[in-house]
């Protein structure tokens, strides 16, 4: 629904204005009805608006020096449509000149107003896609950027389209999920979250909502949201940095109701360093797990913790790895505790955590090996202890590597049963008859009384790519083929082929076919034409 405000000094033609359409029915919602410049002025200041009708001629501020006034100082991107009579035409061309859309003529005549609602509903929705297309554009050249590939092309919109002085860091914001909780509970409930912390971080950054976008942990495993923050904002709002990200935490908190947790990147200087900053962050989600818990991290401050030597808990470890091997869930959880215990006693650096993982990951990989000769050692810690494994042990809970121990413990058994790889050929029809809707390797494993870690194992062996890559893929060309041989909007189409979040939809699309959905509609069709009248 579109808000809309009516300016007018004459009550009678406000009011009027007010009563002579179904202003719902024509997809409109008449927020106020205000009596002069003046005071649209600041209910602009303070509230959004998507369209401004105002007369021209009005005390105190006219509907022109509203329309000139917002325009130069950026206060509202609403459009406006100038009210006039005959003797004051000059007037409402002079509009059309500052950006107004259109004008009425009074006395106003209801098909007018609607035929002038009914196009800016066009023009607001085009306006708003391609906005989202834009930002899908830049997101996509910003994550580029974090995995460190450089395309010069990128950079330069990049440096265009962002204030980038004064230092740049990679901050990755999340909420923290109830303790007892994890990811596969309800993966809809958390993306929802996610879309409010978004949405949220939009309405504190304004014009500088580009900075922000969804995913941070990039994997789409978490549902963190990515900020490039620069000094320029700082600067702008005439206070240090830090000063800065305390109050962007805490106006985040008031409109979230929900526990934050701010990971600070290393400061670096340009946008092409962007990945060194990441990498950080990566870094000081390890070191979380094992720090006292708090709401903002710096990098430069934790690495200040005073440290000796490497700490290698081979003892803990070694019992931790011999329940595993025996499937032993009480066993298991007591040597996790005293894992963490040892280490937080100890005091641990990045590369300390790095070193126990691997440790225990090695052996883990090795009980594997011995069961399945065939087994791809780099596959294994790719596709069971990467996303498994690291994913708890990043997100800094005992109940996350308690998950994944358990389920490699299963998925030793698996392999000592030497499971059947037939099975995929179901999984595959699930995806075929169920893409559209919530389809997870844990939803798939208890379905079919299989381990999620080595049901991954398996799908990855038999069609080369991920089951997330595969079922996206399908999503993604299922999407194309509504996009040629339907009308159905874009927002719809995300729905239909399964992403109730359409910036996620275009981010995805974009990644896999290189160009936005709208763009591959008309240069296919293009296409398409093209080849029947060959015909």
């Amino acid at each position: 629904m579109l808000k809309v405000i009516i300016v007018d000094d004459e009550q009678f033609i406000g009011q009027g204005l007010q009563a002579l359409i179904d202003w719902k029915a024509a997809g409109y919602e008449v927020a106020a009805v205000l009596s002069d410049g003046q005071e649209a002025l600041e209910y602009l200041k303070k509230f959004p608006v998507d369209l401004v009708i105002t007369d021209v001629m009005m005390p105190k501020m006219t509907g022109l020096d509203l329309l000139e006034t917002v325009r130069r100082e950026n206060i509202s991107n609403a459009g406006f449509v100038i009210l006039s009579g005959y003797s004051e035409f000059s007037y409402a061309q002079k509009a059309l000149r500052y950006g107004c859309i259109d004008y009425l003529l009074k006395p106003v005549e209801s098909h007018d107003l609607l035929s002038i609602l009914s196009k800016y509903s066009d023009i607001s929705h085009n306006s708003k896609m391609e906005e989202q297309y834009e930002l899908a554009y830049q997101a996509r050249c910003l994550v580029s950027l974090l995995f460190g590939k450089h395309d010069p092309n990128g950079v330069e919109y990049l440096q265009q389209h962002l204030d980038l002085s004064d230092g740049i860091r990679y901050i990755e914001i999340s909420v923290c999920q109830p303790s007892g909780t994890e990811d596969g509970d309800d993966e809809d409930h958390f993306r929802m979250v996610q879309r409010e912390l978004y949405q949220n971080c939009v309405t504190i950054l304004k014009e500088e909502r580009s900075r922000c976008f969804y995913d941070a942990s990039l994997d789409r495993v978490g549902y963190g949201i990515a900020f490039i923050y620069s000094g320029v904002l700082a600067r702008n709002a005439n206070c240090t940095e830090e000063q800065y990200i305390q109050e962007f935490y805490k106006k985040i908190g008031v409109l979230m109701q929900h526990e934050l947790r701010f990971l600070i990147g290393k400061k670096v200087d340009d946008i092409t360093a962007i990945s060194k900053s990441y990498d950080t962050v990566c870094g000081l989600k390890n070191l979380c797990a094992f720090r006292q818990q708090k709401a903002i991290y710096y990098y430069e401050e934790e690495l200040l913790v005073p440290q000796e030597g490497n700490v290698l808990c081979k003892d803990t470890l070694d019992q931790l790895i011999a329940a595993i091997e025996l499937n032993e869930p009480e066993r298991i959880g007591f040597k996790i505790d005293c894992l963490f215990s040892e280490m937080q006693q100890c005091g641990v650096r990045d590369k300390d955590i790095n070193l126990n993982l691997n440790y225990l990951l090695f052996r883990l990989m090795h009980f594997a090996s011995n069961l399945d000769s065939e087994a791809n050692q780099k596959e294994m810690l790719q596709f069971i202890s990467a996303q498994s494994f690291r994913e708890g042990i990043s997100r800094g809970s005992r109940q996350h590597l308690f998950r994944f121990a358990r389920e490699y413990a299963d998925y030793l058994s698996l392999l000592r049963k030497n499971i059947s790889t037939d099975i995929l050929d179901s999984i595959d029809k699930e995806i075929q008859e169920h893409y559209s809707e919530n389809l997870t390797l844990q939803s798939l494993g208890k379905k079919y009384y299989i381990n999620s870690a080595y049901l991954g194992q398996i799908f990855r062996k038999k069609y080369g790519q991920s089951f997330k890559n595969y079922l996206c893929s399908y999503r993604i060309n299922e999407a194309c083929h509504q996009l040629l041989y339907t009308n159905k909007r874009i927002g719809r189409i995300a729905e239909d082929v399964g992403y109730k979040d359409v910036d996620y939809f275009l981010c995805k699309f974009i990644e896999l076919k290189g160009c936005t959905p709208s763009r591959f509609r008309k240069s296919k069709a293009v296409n398409l034409h093209q080849e029947t009248s060959d015909k």
